[in-house]
């Protein structure tokens, strides 16, 4: 893709364009119209590398956003037969649940949640890993701030179940569908599936808290995301060839664990503030997302453990050596020693008191 930046510069333009051009309509055709122009823009980023696995994953993704931009302009048609009126801001007051679940469910198989989320590991498996890049982050952008949107025009009780069940769900078929994954691109696939059911959760709780834990998420995707791109490793068994650059190896390891939840890395910090929003709420469901967050935590130590082991043993560590890579055992503590001061200071009951302070 590097080979001809003008080429993939103009695609990303009008990718980012058509997210822009979404997130700031609040007309229904012109918010069909930004995720159109987003989907033209992003498909020949896709199919540029020229490979079989490419243009069959670019098939598969251009199906799926074409059912879910269907589900959306047939839902805000069924809007329209009520309010006479394509504006989003009269859509929470006509109190029409068909056409907002059928909204809903658009926005639903767009991002890949549970039940539609079957699509995302597939397409993921055989793309390149800046696509798996902008596939995970940029392209949750828009869906993400419409289902905000649709949150704050109808707050009744049954929506709130519906979207509780929906991120206890994602996340229980995130944690399970990593589990005999060899392929790393189809596991973070499935870790998106998983964090994306932690934000649909933080949503109906609190909007700051979903940015946060969705900036968060985007920061630590992009590092893993640019390291294995650097290094090509598309399988598990792959991971090994990092153990030549020590601290390559060393940051995707801290990053992965990141990402699974581990405490008390800056990924479980994220998930604690959601936790500590919605548990006066749905701590049921909570539970049942812990339990997904700790499956999914299960196969990012199972190739912690992998990588780990392959570095021993091609390095025998003696006392010169670890003298040597000094930096490793320090930034190892600085990790485990920083996100234990998070959690046992005044600084964690200054970030509660925070998190309580922009509850809606």
């Amino acid at each position: 893709m590097l080979s001809s930046l003008p080429f993939s510069l103009m695609f990303l333009v009008i990718m980012v364009t058509g997210t822009l051009f979404s997130v700031s309509s609040i007309h229904w055709l012109a918010i069909w119209s930004g995720l159109e122009i987003n989907l033209i823009g992003f498909l020949p980023v896709l199919v540029y590398g020229k490979k079989i696995s490419e243009s069959e994953s670019a098939v598969k993704y251009f199906i799926i956003q074409a059912m879910g931009s269907s589900m959306l302009i047939f839902g805000s048609l069924i809007i329209y037969t009520s309010t006479f009126s394509w504006e989003m801001v009269n859509s929470g007051v006509m109190g029409i649940i068909g056409g907002f679940i059928t909204l809903i469910s658009g926005l639903f198989i767009k991002l890949g949640l549970f039940p539609f989320h079957y699509w995302l590991p597939s397409v993921m498996a055989g793309l390149s890993w800046l696509s798996c890049l902008l596939l995970t982050t940029w392209q949750k952008v828009a869906p993400l701030y419409l289902m905000v949107c649709l949150m704050e025009l109808n707050q009744s009780y049954e929506v709130f179940l519906i979207l509780c069940m929906i991120g206890a769900g994602s996340s229980v078929m995130g944690g399970l569908g990593g589990l005999n994954q060899t392929q790393v691109r189809a596991l973070l696939a499935y870790s998106s599936i998983g964090h994306l059911g932690w934000i649909v959760f933080a949503i109906v709780h609190s909007e700051w808290v979903m940015k946060m834990y969705f900036a968060v998420y985007v920061m630590v995707s992009v590092c893993i995301f640019m390291s294995l791109w650097y290094k090509d490793s598309g399988m598990a068994k792959d991971l090994d060839n990092l153990s030549e650059h020590n601290f390559l190896q060393l940051g995707v390891v801290v990053l992965l664990l990141s990402l699974g939840g581990l405490p008390p890395m800056l990924g479980f910090i994220s998930k604690l503030i959601v936790i500590l929003v919605g548990a006066p709420k749905s701590y049921l469901f909570l539970m049942v997302m812990v339990i997904g967050s700790v499956m999914s935590l299960f196969y990012y130590l199972g190739l912690f453990f992998s990588m780990s082991l392959s570095w021993f043993k091609k390095y025998e560590l003696t006392d010169m050596q670890l003298s040597n890579n000094a930096l490793i055992p320090l930034t190892i503590m600085f990790n485990l020693v920083g996100g234990l001061l998070i959690l046992s200071s005044n600084m964690f009951n200054s970030l509660y008191a925070l998190v309580i302070f922009y509850q809606p």
